[in-house]
């Protein structure tokens, strides 16, 4: 696994959805009896960038995540952000603590504007080397713009989902229940489109691994830091529930192939199995 075949991937399910969003933007032009550039060209401007803002600024406020002092007791964290940021060659992003009820951290944002948020959980239960590790996936995400394919995948998302819902409503306008109906489909859609989009972000996790793993000289510390989060998440209620923010997101949600399709985190498992070949 590398980063080209990262962004290969990114670059076909882009295509994909691209063209499931051409065909979505029709029907919604249809419906509602405009001119198609006009559903086609703001869709593609600005739905992406105003729920990339939004997204970033969610993830944050959600987490109540507030920003690190630079001396004290972070200090630490701090510099070896900057001494990985030197070796990745990218600028520090901004880093934020937050109490999240279990050990976590989440990237979000892109290379140059990022955050990366760190729980003091965390910070209380790994050792220096294993924090690196954690640190450094969480910059490899920055580092390889996987964040914007997220966003711009949950953007066609939400579109295609409303195509499908007028369309419904379209065909069954006669029909009392069209709108429940509607309603199913319309989520139905949008639940397909983002199995293409949770491929990708699997396979992101492992690549952000790997990325770890060369910059901090070894995959071992970071495999640790993946088997004490896994076992300091156990009974414990996370004060943040959407995944969208648990970007470790350590969970055990691979119990079923069901869970298995929807996941957007690879089996831990199979992580740290990696890591340590």
């Amino acid at each position: 696994m590398n980063k080209t075949g990262l962004h290969l991937r990114m670059a076909v399910v882009g295509s994909m959805l691209f063209g499931l969003y051409l065909v979505a933007a029709w029907f919604i032009s249809l419906f509602l009896g405009v001119d198609f550039l006009f559903i086609l060209v703001p869709g593609i401007v600005l739905l992406p960038a105003v729920q990339y803002k939004l997204g970033k600024y969610m993830a944050v406020k959600t987490s109540g995540a507030e920003d690190m002092p630079e001396e004290g007791q972070y200090k630490k964290v701090h510099q070896m952000t900057e001494s990985l940021c030197r070796d990745m060659g990218m600028d520090k992003p901004r880093l934020m603590v937050a109490e999240m009820g279990v050990p976590n951290a989440f990237a979000t944002g892109r290379k140059g504007s990022g955050v990366v948020v760190v729980s003091s959980e965390l910070m209380r239960l790994l050792d220096d080397d294993e924090l690196e590790g954690v640190v450094a996936h969480e910059l490899a995400h920055l580092n390889n713009r996987d964040t914007i394919m997220m966003t711009i995948g949950q953007s066609i998302a939400t579109i295609v989902g409303y195509a499908v819902f007028f369309l419904v409503q379209a065909l069954g306008e006669n029909n009392p229940g069209s709108f429940i109906i509607a309603m199913i489909a319309s989520t139905v859609a949008n639940f397909l489109v983002m199995i293409l989009v949770m491929a990708i972000s699997r396979y992101r996790e492992y690549i952000a691994d790997d990325t770890a793993r060369q910059y901090i000289g070894s995959g071992d510390p970071l495999a640790r830091a993946l088997e004490k989060i896994s076992q300091g998440a156990q009974n414990r209620d996370p004060k943040i529930e959407d995944s969208g923010v648990n970007a470790l997101c350590i969970f055990n949600a691979d119990t079923s192939m069901l869970q298995q399709v929807f996941s957007t985190h690879p089996p831990t498992e199979k992580r740290i199995e990696k890591l340590r070949n």
